[in-house]
């Protein structure tokens, strides 16, 4: 997780490391999430928007409150007539 400026590319140059995520589950089962929370605090202050997946996983951890969730009427309807 990096603070970037919004104007570069997606893989280029970041401002600064706000944390890692390895969604890959160790032996023991579990991911590993380390979060500078002081610094992401500070960014979130000044105007940073956290992307989806990181707005998701700061919600699960308090850090922000959780983001709404996304309402999709094409999964109301059967199957059937989405199909048509």
């Amino acid at each position: 997780m990096v603070a970037a400026n919004a104007r570069t590319p997606r893989d280029g140059k970041f401002l600064e490391i706000v944390g890692t995520y390895n969604p890959i589950a160790n032996k023991a089962g579990m991911k590993e999430i380390r979060i500078k929370e002081d610094r992401l605090k500070y960014w979130i202050g000044v105007g940073a928007q956290p992307s989806d997946r990181v707005a998701w996983i700061l919600g699960k951890f308090g850090i922000l409150p959780p983001p709404p969730p996304k309402f999709n009427p094409q999964k109301l309807k059967p199957k059937k007539e989405v199909k048509e």
